[in-house]
């Protein structure tokens, strides 16, 4: 089950595609039987080698900034048509659109659930309000018999105890010598 650091991780490496101009960009959801270690493939595409490169950089440079993390391996930085960073949860894919074409591994990957970053985004904002709401719903369960005990011991008249200990030291006198 992918974590939601890993999904922040893939969405951040999808808007740096999308800041680059990638094309095409597709987050695959592999199937957790099929896919081995990874979780997720990002797949995009660029017109040249030297924008390919570009993509592959601002993803690894945003991934660093935002997370800490550097990719456990790159491949292909140097010839440019096809860039992998591997970062185990996830692997990223900048293609040239020829390549891309030739190597399709959308349709090598057919368990895997094909989304758009936006449709991306969206289930990952659905799942975080949804994680939201649980937090608050056992928040306010927790802080209601508090507030109910609270209720009953002013209902009760019951006085707090450091006012009893107040009055108490008030009322006693000082004992005067006797001669």
């Amino acid at each position: 089950m992918p974590t939601e650091q890993t999904r922040l991780m893939v969405q951040a490496a999808a808007a740096a595609c999308e800041d680059k101009k990638g094309l095409d960009t597709r987050i695959l959801e592999l199937d957790p039987i099929d896919s081995g270690l990874s979780d997720f493939f990002l797949v995009t595409s660029a017109s040249n080698d030297r924008q390919a490169v570009a993509i592959a950089d601002a993803i690894e440079m945003r991934l660093k900034r935002d997370f800490g993390v550097h990719p456990n391996s790159v491949e292909g930085r140097r010839q440019g048509d096809w860039v992998l960073l591997d970062y185990v949860d996830f692997v990223a894919h900048v293609f040239l659109a020829e390549r891309r074409a030739f190597y399709d591994i959308e349709r090598l990957r057919k368990s895997a659930r094909p989304l758009t970053p936006a449709e991306f985004d969206a289930e990952l904002k659905a799942a975080l309000a949804k994680k939201t709401r649980a937090v608050r719903s056992r928040s306010s369960a927790k802080s209601k018999p508090v507030a109910a005990k609270a209720a009953k011991t002013s209902a009760a008249g019951k006085k707090p105890a450091a006012k009893k200990s107040a009055r108490k030291s008030a009322s006693k006198k000082p004992a005067g010598k006797k001669v």
